[in-house]
């Protein structure tokens, strides 16, 4: 029998906010606000949707932090919404999460990445077809992103210590680039400064925000929702930090807080640089290059380039490292492939995990639909956040013996706060977006046939092998 490893404690404060910090700063800060400036029409509400994002994320990882520090295990939000609920709820949760949601990630992530390496390189492009089979072709840019992701996947099996001092070192990169974007835009302005928000409530054709405006400020959080996504990828590597119970709300509620924090900046800066419109139309909404072209010319496009290469290679890293952890807690309870519950005896990681991870976001990446996917698990995604917030609520009566170092602050009214904002948030995209909600859905719900499946296969293996022995 092949002697198995152990998870390694090496993930301190530092390191668990580095992850939490370079998971949520992908390429999105750098886009979504021209989508979300369209919909809304005037500078408050696009400052506003950040707010209420950031509302949104700092509460549930406070929430979180409860749950986190009763069950300071690899799997995260698989084990919170298993032992609030059922095992089915955790499975749906982590279904959805290997079949879109984090390997879907992986694969914008990486052919973001791509895209920008396009601008510094030309041959790198969707029009560049390296291989064509009729059935399948293959672009420079596609092949560019299944490179990076194999790199990361195969650096992240050799340890835990490789990952993350990739994570400490990007993350730290990128925070200063968006310091030193805040710092520019905020420094300089395109003749007009701030006189972007002077008429705070105003849209661009001059009316003001009325009721229906609301509706379209709950339909423009999507983009910005993406941007600040993916902070709880920390909670699945519960059984490699240091002090879990005290290290994991800490990085939580550190950790979205600085990112919140630079986003709410960032998006002054492009008011300051842009004038409304500009944001609204920046081409290829590539809003944070149209604001920094304002100051540096053709070379803002190229100095953006890097940053965003930067900001999604870390942030890939940490998707990468943190999503095999939760598969590894789910084949641990029979309903993940038995290899991923394996760990490497000398790396201490779950390989096979890992790979398996790997192997379907290249899929991804090769059948162009990624993108597509992600629109469709917003609504789950936010629905499995509420899920796990009515949890905490849950445990609080169900489990009210197991230690809680640490406490949601402003309980019951925080949770109840958060679940009420993502209601309608969700309702929302129910009523405007059913397109993309409704087959979000039937992803996860998907899922239903193939934990009792699942149940059943490793059931009948397991009467199969005793029968064997005897």
């Amino acid at each position: 029998m092949k002697k198995q490893g152990q998870f390694v404690k090496g993930l301190g404060l530092f390191s668990a906010t580095n992850l939490v910090i370079g998971v949520m700063i992908g390429s999105g800060i750098f886009i979504v606000s021209a989508d979300a400036a369209r919909q809304v029409g005037s500078p408050a509400l696009l400052l506003l949707t950040w707010v209420m994002v950031g509302f949104m994320t700092i509460a549930s990882c406070l929430i979180y932090g409860e749950l986190a520090c009763m069950y300071p295990r690899a799997g995260g939000q698989y084990i919170y919404l298993k032992e609030a609920f059922h095992p089915l709820m955790g499975f749906l949760y982590g279904w959805t999460l290997f079949a879109v949601i984090q390997t879907g990630s992986v694969a914008a992530v990486g052919v973001a990445f791509a895209k920008f390496c396009g601008v510094l390189f030309p041959l790198v492009s969707q029009q560049n077809i390296l291989l064509n089979l009729g059935f399948l072709t293959v672009s420079t840019e596609q092949a560019v992103a299944i490179i990076v992701i194999t790199f990361l996947t195969l650096t992240n099996c050799h340890s835990l210590k490789v990952g993350r001092h990739i994570q400490n070192i990007f993350t730290v990169i990128k925070i200063l680039t968006l310091v030193a974007i805040i710092f520019v835009g905020l420094l300089f302005a395109n003749n007009h400064g701030l006189s972007n928000i002077t008429s705070w409530w105003t849209a661009q054709d001059g009316s003001s925000a009325g009721f229906s405006i609301w509706w379209l400020f709950a339909i423009a959080l999507v983009g910005p929702l993406f941007a600040a996504d993916a902070w709880n990828n920390i909670t699945f590597a519960g059984d490699e930090v240091k002090s879990a119970h005290i290290t994991l709300p800490r990085a939580l509620a550190i950790g979205s807080a600085v990112v919140i924090f630079l986003y709410i900046l960032v998006n002054l800066a492009y008011l300051n640089l842009l004038p409304m419109t500009g944001i609204q139309n920046a081409p290829e909404d590539r809003v944070a290059t149209a604001a920094i072209s304002t100051i540096l010319g053709s070379r803002g496009a190229w100095i953006v380039a890097i940053a965003i290469m930067i900001s999604t290679f870390g942030c890939l890293n940490g998707m990468i490292l943190s999503g095999a952890r939760l598969y590894y807690a789910m084949a641990q309870d029979n309903l993940f492939f038995k290899a991923a519950g394996q760990l490497g005896e000398k790396s201490g990681v779950p390989q096979a995990g890992l790979i398996l991870q790997g192997i379907w976001s290249v899929a991804l990446t090769l059948s162009g639909t990624y993108g597509n996917l992600l629109d469709y698990v917003i609504f789950a995604s936010v629905l499995s956040y509420l899920l796990t917030v009515v949890g905490v609520i849950v445990l609080r009566k169900k489990s009210p013996d197991i230690p809680r170092p640490y406490k949601t602050p402003w309980y019951p009214y925080l949770p109840a706060l958060y679940i009420l904002v993502s209601g309608v948030f969700l309702i929302a995209l129910l009523w405007k977006k059913p397109m993309y909600t409704w087959p979000g859905l039937g992803i996860v719900l998907s899922g239903v046939p193939i934990y009792y499946l699942w149940r059943w296969f490793t059931k009948n293996r397991q009467v199969g092998a005793v029968e064997e022995i005897g």
